[in-house]
């Protein structure tokens, strides 16, 4: 399940969290935001707890979306203690998606020693 987010909320469920957070910038307009979702979910139960995964939606959360200079949706951030460690925006491809996950794994893993690495499945993904 991803929690969804608001600038209200973001402080505690955000900056806050024990964990690492992947933060999904998204819209509900935006295809490749619908697409990706499913791997999203994918990702977050291989990931056993040691990420928690939250939506903003970029419309409604014009501060957030100003803060964190948004340029392009979907653009995931994974936000550790209040930090960003990673800023991930641009998929052209599902292979781009499936490397910036693993990527964040390996963040984690190297950070937590906690998270192990399975392939993620195909996505197709096309420009909207």
């Amino acid at each position: 399940m991803v929690l969804s987010v608001s600038e209200r909320t973001f402080t505690q469920e955000v900056l806050e969290s024990p964990i690492p957070v992947l933060v999904n910038f998204e819209a509900p307009w935006c295809g490749l935001c619908r697409i990706i979702h499913p791997l999203l979910l994918q990702f977050q139960a291989q990931c056993d707890n040691g990420i928690k995964l939250v939506a903003v939606n970029a419309d409604q959360n014009f501060k957030l979306s100003t803060t964190y200079r948004l340029k392009s949706l979907p653009t995931l951030l994974l936000i550790e203690k209040g930090v960003i460690r990673q800023r991930l925006e641009g998929f052209r491809s599902r292979d781009d998606l499936r490397l910036a996950l693993e990527e964040i794994q390996l963040s984690c893993m190297t950070n937590h020693n906690t998270l192990s690495i399975t392939t993620m499945p195909d996505l197709e993904c096309r420009s909207v």
